[in-house]
């Protein structure tokens, strides 16, 4: 198993016990790009100078001098312009943050009442030890119950996060998951995109109509299915390079902006393409059964037929 991220304790009033995050996400693409120099075809590096040298020289190489090595880089916070207090590694990790190694639940809400753009980054969250196991079981059985989400705060990675603890999955699983969330300082506005959407009454017809549409475009969840277009699309674009062949371009017609549509006509039509889709599939689907039933027939028939003349041929040997 891999190394956990955070290791800590979770607190509820006077029940505490350990637990260990890891992270439940991690990066798939296979695309990776680098800086390319143009002319010669060699990769570009950076190096880190003094601002100085480029404030002085901003076209021109910096002297060896003006290079930074890494271990000289330290973070610094700038209290006003041009002037920094320096912070070293070491005091960063005493900062007197309580959340570093507990998070202390204080409120327990339901996870309804969550907007679903508050949630940013999902952690698994496991027993420390079979030590913790049964207080650990205890606390998820009762948010399952209740269908609670348990709220508390969490610090790593340079900053203090707000985290909701929730159940994972089935009872089979028994395991937490833990999502970092984003503070309301962080979210726009809404009222500022929404606040210029025109008002206009529903068509009784054409809620039906969309209705049906839903109803008949709706399915399991299957997150299998999805796929990075964007990702095959570069891939089919360095493997023509490679080849040397034509490069393959986007043929899609670009839509046009502000064209005008009749919502009714454009709601029956996708509803009856719908429709039609699902009638070519169950067709489909009958002629593959169809075709079993008629094999089975046949086999059926075939054993029948052997059954009488194997009876026959006893009777005249009696």
């Amino acid at each position: 198993m891999a190394r956990p991220y955070w290791s800590g304790q979770i607190q509820i009033s006077l029940v505490s016990f350990g637990v260990k995050l890891f992270v439940a996400t991690e990066a798939k693409s296979d695309i990776h790009f680098h800086q390319i120099d143009r002319k010669s075809g060699e990769r570009v590096r950076h190096q880190q100078v003094l601002a100085s040298a480029i404030e002085r020289s901003p076209d021109e190489a910096a002297d060896q001098s003006e290079v930074v090595e890494r271990s000289q880089i330290v973070k610094g916070y700038e209290y006003s312009k041009g002037h920094y207090v320096t912070i070293e590694p070491e005091e960063l990790a005493h900062l007197r943050v309580p959340s570093k190694h507990t998070m202390e639940v204080t409120r327990f809400v339901d996870e309804a009442d969550i907007p679903p753009e508050y949630f940013e980054k999902p952690y698994f969250v496991v027993p420390e030890s079979d030590a913790q196991a049964e207080a650990f079981a205890t606390v998820r059985k009762a948010l399952v119950d209740t269908k609670k989400v348990a709220l508390s705060k969490i610090a790593f990675g340079g900053r203090e996060h707000v985290v909701a603890i929730v159940p994972a999955g089935t009872d089979a699983h028994g395991g937490m998951m833990a999502y970092t969330m984003r503070y309301a300082a962080e979210l726009r506005d809404p009222a500022e995109y929404f606040r210029d959407i025109k008002k206009t009454t529903v068509d009784s017809d054409s809620l039906a109509l969309a209705k049906e549409l839903i109803k008949r475009k709706s399915g399991h969840f299957d997150p299998s299915k999805f796929v990075d277009g964007y990702e095959v699309a570069v891939k089919e674009l360095v493997e023509a390079k490679l080849k040397h062949a034509p490069i393959p371009k986007d043929e899609t017609p670009k839509p046009t902006k502000g064209k005008v549509i009749n919502l009714m006509d454009a709601l029956r039509k996708s509803v009856s393409s719908n429709k039609a889709d699902a009638d070519e599939a169950t067709s489909a689907s009958e002629k593959k059964r169809g075709l079993s039933l008629v094999k089975s027939s046949a086999k059926e028939s075939t054993r029948h037929k052997a059954k009488p003349t194997k009876t026959t041929h006893k009777r005249k040997s009696a």
